[in-house]
C-alpha cells in the first residue's frame, strides 16, 4: 500500500508539471523577411551544387541574419571541390568564429593564406587583393584571440575588444626632412 502511494504522488506531481509546462509552438529558424530574400540564393545552390560563388553568397546571407550554424552545415556539406575554394573557406571561417570557434577558425584562415599564396599554377583559385587582406587581418585578430584563451568571441567582448586593439594597433613613422 505504501508503494502505491507514492507511485501516486510522483504520478500527480509529473501531472502538474506536463499541465504547468504549457503549449511549445514552432518557430521559424529565419525571420520570413530573410526566408524569403535567401529562398533565391537557395535556389540556385540547389541548381548548381558545384558553384562556388553561389555556395559562398548563401553562406553569406546566412551570416548575415545570424545563422551560422546553416552556413557551417552548408559548407560542411559542399562537394570538396567547392570546399577548396579560398573565398568559401574564408565564409567558413567567419561562421566559426561566430559559432564560438575561434581555434577552428584561426585554421581555416590561415588554409585560405596558404591557398592564395601557393602558385596558382599548381591549380589553386587566384585570390584578388581583398581577400588576403581580410584573411591576413583576421588572422592577425584570431591570433591575438587564441593568445588570450577566448573561444567565443561574442561571449567575452572585453577580450574580444583587446584582441582587436592589439591586433589592429599601427604604428606611423614621419619623415621630417
Amino acid at each position: 500500500m505504501a508503494m502505491s502511494g507514492w507511485s501516486v504522488a510522483v504520478l500527480a506531481a509529473a501531472s502538474a508539471l506536463w499541465l504547468a509546462s504549457g503549449v511549445e509552438r514552432e518557430r521559424p529558424v529565419l525571420s520570413p523577411e530573410a526566408s524569403d530574400a535567401i529562398a533565391h540564393l537557395e535556389a540556385n545552390v540547389a541548381a548548381h551544387p558545384e558553384s562556388a560563388p553561389a555556395l559562398r553568397d548563401l553562406s553569406q546571407a546566412y551570416l548575415e541574419v545570424r545563422a551560422p550554424g546553416l552556413a557551417i552545415s552548408l559548407i560542411q556539406h559542399a562537394p570538396a571541390s567547392v570546399r577548396s575554394d579560398p573565398w568559401v573557406d574564408h565564409a567558413y571561417a567567419r561562421a566559426l568564429l561566430d559559432q564560438g570557434r575561434a581555434e577552428e577558425a584561426l585554421t581555416v584562415e590561415r588554409r585560405v593564406l596558404d591557398r592564395c599564396a601557393s602558385d596558382p599554377a599548381v591549380g589553386a583559385t587566384p585570390c584578388d587583393t581583398w581577400l588576403i587582406a581580410s584573411a591576413t587581418r583576421r588572422t592577425d585578430i584570431l591570433q591575438q584571440l587564441v593568445h588570450l584563451g577566448v573561444e567565443d568571441a561574442q561571449a567575452h567582448p572585453e577580450a574580444s575588444l583587446i584582441a582587436y586593439q592589439n591586433a589592429t594597433r599601427e604604428a606611423r613613422l614621419a619623415v621630417v626632412e
